[in-house]
């Protein structure tokens, strides 16, 4: 307990207890008494206390100490609805949230999460996950405790570790033109056109999954790529917009898919003028794990490395299309990316340069695959 012993000053008040150490208090903006969090061992200590605060309160950088006093899971949780965020990346976030942040901060307070803390906590994570996971990880919980930091919640944002946020993901493999037709033949007639225009349009597995008959044009020869329809962790397609407005583009494919075109038209689409393009053997969106345990089986058969994702054919387009003389920014027009820097320097990628690439495309692959052709049969010849 205090005793009756205070002491006034112009600003605030400073009270000694029985026990000896001195306690400090003032009256906040809105007029609510604020008491020192800590007892200090002499007068003295404590009126600096006090001088501190009143020179905040003077330059505006006065901070309410119970501002900071907010369970970081529901203000987490929040940040993420109010983000307007995409579908997938609103998903990712909650997954990163549920499995690597919330059972270490979730209990805590905004103001309870110090750079010690922080630091005990990435060094746990890189223990029990992959790097790349944890840098997803990180930079999540500085964006969150940065919105923090403008809501005058704290004073200063935690997370301080210089590069915690970087990924440094491995350069990914690239496959043949004859592991793209063996995986292509591997995977099967229902799904072999998805490998081709994954590999030579190259489209996005997304962009994939929401393209429609009526988006086929077999006199060009390609696709148009409108909307996309990413599967979240909950096994659901959300459809939407494609990632940037440049997603949303005319893909013009080599001219060798026109058979491969029509003829998944004629067998395996939806029959419906809007139908799918690409469903499962029974009429239904295809799922990423079926999917998935297809090309698993299929990638062993086409003699690809065991990392190779799907994902990696829209890598091996890139490289096709830049070794068949394609700019930079003819690639990044086909692939759909964009930024602000990008919209400047790919914009003047007009149809019918995207149509030269595409013939380009169209004669390395006829070229390599009538080169296979005659050395197997010389192979045949020599035969004794």
């Amino acid at each position: 307990m205090a005793n009756n012993k205070g002491y006034k000053r112009s600003f605030g008040a400073v009270r000694q207890y029985r026990s000896g150490r001195w306690t400090a208090s003032y009256l906040a903006p809105d007029g609510l008494e604020q008491r020192s969090p800590e007892t200090f061992e002499t007068k003295k200590a404590a009126e600096t206390w006090l001088s501190q605060i009143e020179a905040d309160l003077s330059r505006g950088d006065w901070r309410d100490p119970n501002a900071g006093k907010v369970a970081f899971e529901e203000y987490a949780v929040q940040w993420v609805a109010e983000r307007g965020l995409a579908a997938t990346t609103a998903s990712l976030y909650l997954q990163l949230l549920k499995k690597h942040i919330v059972p270490t901060f979730g209990a805590w307070n905004l103001d309870e999460i110090t750079p010690p803390r922080v630091r005990t906590w990435r060094t746990e994570r890189l223990a029990a996950t992959g790097p790349t996971v944890v840098a997803k990880a990180y930079r999540l919980v500085k964006a969150i405790l940065e919105t923090a930091v403008d809501d005058e919640l704290i004073r200063r944002n935690p997370c301080r570790i210089k590069g915690a946020g970087k990924e440094s993901a491995p350069e990914r493999p690239i496959a043949t033109i004859d592991q793209v037709d063996a995986v292509a033949d591997a995977m099967g007639p229902r799904w072999r056109l998805m490998v081709y225009i994954a590999a030579y349009g190259p489209a996005r597995p997304e962009e994939l999954a929401e393209l429609r008959r009526f988006d086929v044009d077999l006199e060009t020869v390609g696709v148009r790529v409108r909307k996309a329809a990413p599967e979240l962790t909950n096994g659901k397609r959300v459809v939407g917009d494609t990632k940037s407005e440049a997603g949303k583009r005319f893909i013009v494919l080599p001219g060798f898919l026109q058979k491969e075109l029509q003829r998944h038209l004629d067998w395996y689409a939806e029959k419906a003028p809007d139908g799918l393009l690409f469903v499962g053997e029974r009429g239904k969106p295809f799922r990423r794990s079926t999917f998935g345990r297809k090309w698993a089986k299929a990638r062993v058969r086409a003699g690809l490395p065991a990392d190779f994702r799907f994902y990696d054919l829209r890598h091996t387009g890139h490289t096709l299309a830049t070794r068949s003389g394609a700019t930079l920014k003819d690639t990044m027009v086909r692939a759909g990316q964009s930024s602000e820097r990008a919209a400047m320097i790919y914009q003047h990628s007009d149809l019918d340069r995207q149509r030269e690439i595409a013939a380009a495309l169209d004669a390395r692959v006829q070229a390599h695959r009538t080169a296979a052709r005659e050395a197997s049969g010389a192979d045949l010849v020599q035969d004794p």
